[in-house]
């Protein structure tokens, strides 16, 4: 970690410029695996606060969080349980690919970014933000750049002159094969400067 964030310093001041104001980036990680796809479902386009309520009364209502016991639930027990009709949707469509096996979730640690990308959002409701942020956070992959987040994006029109995703993602070839850390150093970033605590669950 200390040769990554070494290497970063050495291609860009605004590494520095941020642990000046607000120290070295927490480095968050979830373990691989149903729920915490599950949890990035929920997360999708709502705030992280809103989507740890969510995920909290959907776990408490089914007990466990399992491909099974979502089967076995209602669209309309997920909604009484704060689950959106769409992400009811997209939550049985991922529980359908674990149980008939079309996905391995355990197997994708061994695959290239892009087979893991291409596997992913095979499934309904799994985008390509999903998909990286799992690959970043579970997977823990270390040039992993998830463009489609918003944080990040409004990030990097703060620190640079970039207002496009392209811009933005020619931009980040200048932190390869570190960009994990980069997005890590930027939501660090994102949060401290809005006084908000990264996200637990």
């Amino acid at each position: 970690m200390k040769n990554s964030i070494s290497y970063l310093l050495n291609k860009d001041k605004v590494f520095q410029q941020i642990i000046d104001l607000y120290g070295e980036p927490i480095i968050s990680t979830r373990p691989q695996g149903f729920e915490s796809l599950c949890k990035l479902i929920i997360e999708q386009q709502v705030s992280l606060a809103s989507a740890k309520a969510c995920y909290l009364k959907m776990e408490s209502f089914l007990g466990e969080v399992t491909p099974q016991n979502i089967i076995n639930t209602s669209d309309e027990e997920l909604r009484n349980n704060a689950v959106s009709k769409q992400k009811a949707i997209y939550l049985k469509e991922l529980s359908k690919a674990i149980i008939n096996k079309t996905l391995d979730l355990e197997s994708l640690s061994q695959k290239s970014e892009e087979e893991i990308k291409l596997e992913l959002t095979a499934i309904k409701g799994i985008g390509h933000w999903t998909a990286e942020v799992y690959i970043l956070f579970c997977l823990q992959k270390e040039d992993v750049f998830p463009i489609g987040d918003i944080a990040l994006q409004n990030t990097l029109k703060e620190l640079f002159s970039v207002t496009t995703k392209e811009e933005m993602i020619i931009l980040s070839e200048n932190w390869k094969p570190n960009r994990s850390l980069a997005t890590y150093f930027f939501w660090h970033y994102y949060l401290k400067k809005r006084n908000r605590e990264p996200l637990i669950y």
